[in-house]
């Protein structure tokens, strides 16, 4: 492994993100080439956090735009504080201003509301890491919108001109795939596929963000959580569940697994009331029985 990348991995595990080689070269060329990072994968399995990681790496600042269904160009870009300049107003007409200099005014930059992607083109202290998050979730149009200020860091809004960014972003987009990211804005990002982690690397994580479990308890959750990403689930849980999972268990003063635990916990995991009726009791006990194996070949 190349040092650049070796240093890369051990700044990520340093702020808790466990990152093989290809997850940290993908951060490194991303930083170094100034190219969006497109990460898709499955809820839960790491995809929002590397930005994160970036921006405490990297000292800046994360500016994170969600994406959902009907998203605008405005709530992502700018709007105009209209309760401000109908305030404007009234106290312009109370002094008698010029309507054409009363326009000029309420059209400036300090009526302008910046939103996400505006104000990562704005920032003067340096560049910032942009979270496009969820990107999949928005439609046709907006990934249109998106793919032209990705393309050229600049936009342009009729009452001020041309507004080109001060420092090019570090940009960070996610998917989870419920649907097919068009082929232009592929092609104009790096891209990451996130896998569901190892045991080893569900291990490694466990004990990195929860350090307070016990060793047992933590290859107990560690072998449960693989074998049940092995059933017929709709929503397989990812390594953010079996954080959670772990903590609540620490919570609750647990140092080991058994039937009656998972059957009280079973919602820190599993998050659709249909897998839950689906793991009847025999699964359950099997699973228990699987996560309560000897400790001593884990590595």
């Amino acid at each position: 492994m190349r040092p650049e990348i070796r240093a890369m991995q051990e700044g990520m595990e340093r702020h808790g993100y466990i990152a093989e080689a290809a997850i940290a070269t993908a951060a490194f060329l991303a930083t170094e080439m100034r190219k969006p990072l497109l990460v898709e994968g499955d809820a839960g399995v790491g995809k929002t956090e590397i930005a994160n990681v970036l921006a405490r790496i990297l000292n800046t600042e994360l500016i994170r735009l969600q994406c959902y269904e009907g998203l605008d160009v405005n709530t992502a870009l700018y709007e105009w504080n209209y309760q401000r300049q109908l305030l404007r107003l009234r106290l312009a007409e109370r002094d008698g201003w010029n309507p054409a200099e009363l326009e000029e005014v309420i059209f400036g930059r300090d009526y302008l509301l910046e939103r996400p992607l505006l104000r990562a083109i704005t920032r003067r202290e340096g560049p910032p890491v942009l979270l496009v998050d969820e990107v999949d979730r928005a439609d046709d149009g907006f990934e249109a919108f998106l793919l032209e200020i990705l393309s050229d860091f600049q936009v342009t809004i009729p009452e001020l001109g041309t507004i080109r960014a001060a420092h090019v972003p570090y940009v960070v987009l996610t998917s989870n795939r419920t649907r097919e990211i068009g082929d232009a804005l592929r092609r104009r990002c790096l891209y990451l596929y996130i896998e569901h982690p190892s045991l080893e690397k569900e291990l490694r994580i466990i004990r990195a963000r929860v350090p307070d479990v016990s060793e047992r308890l933590g290859v107990q959750i560690g072998r449960f959580m693989q074998a049940l990403r092995g059933r017929r689930l709709s929503k397989a849980p990812g390594a953010a569940e079996t954080i959670d999972w772990a903590r609540a268990l620490v919570c609750l003063h647990r140092d080991s697994l058994d039937r009656e635990t998972v059957e009280e916990t079973l919602g820190c995991i599993l998050k659709d009331p249909h897998d839950i009726a689906e793991l009847g009791d025999a699964d359950r006990a099997a699973l228990v029985a699987q996560a309560q194996l000897s400790v001593a070949s884990v590595p």
